[in-house]
């Protein structure tokens, strides 16, 4: 250990306690710092970037839904966007911003009842038409619409989604299901 030695204070102290802090006292101040900016980041991100994420997810669920809705009933069943001619920030009122060709149906009530006992019933176009937030623009790559099936197999697709000057892209390789690509 050091030397005992007369600090400026006019106390006796060990030489390293004398004046200024420890190396460890000035990484704790760095790492709290660190954290708290690492945090306030994350606090202001950008709604935009989030909004067009969570359409994006949502979207890709509906596709991989309305694939396995035409597997399964053996129809073909597409997706296309709709043309939307309101400027942005407009109310919709009650068009549509994308459909499904056919409608979807949605079964509701007992399935397991059966059709005999009249509680289980099919309702079509009970499936998403709408945007979450309504200046979402969607934009299919290379194709007019997005085939859903009824083959297993469908052509690679691409679908852009656009919201507030944020972007991404969803895509299947024909094999899985569709995916959000990584964003910039």
């Amino acid at each position: 250990m050091g030397a005992l030695q007369r600090c400026s204070s006019g106390s006796t102290r060990w030489r390293r306690s004398c004046g200024g802090f420890t190396l460890l006292e000035l990484l704790i101040v760095v790492a709290v710092i660190a954290l708290a900016s690492g945090l306030s980041i994350l606090a202001l991100r950008d709604p935009a970037s989030a909004q067009v994420e969570q359409e994006a997810t949502r979207l890709a669920a509906l596709l991989d839904a309305a694939r396995l809705e035409s597997r399964t009933s053996g129809q073909a069943v597409t997706w296309r966007p709709q043309p939307i001619n309101r400027a942005e920030g407009a109310p919709r009122g009650g068009e549509a911003d994308f459909l499904f060709e056919p409608p979807l149906a949605v079964i509701t009530g007992s399935p397991s009842a059966g059709p005999a006992s009249g509680t289980a019933s099919r309702v079509t176009g009970a499936w998403p038409t709408q945007w979450l937030h309504p200046n979402t623009r969607a934009e299919i790559i290379g194709a007019t619409r997005v085939v859903l099936g009824p083959e297993p197999l469908i052509a690679p697709q691409r679908v852009r989604l656009r919201l507030a000057g944020q972007e991404r892209v969803l895509a299947t390789d024909g094999l899985g299901g569709f995916r959000v690509e990584p964003g910039p």
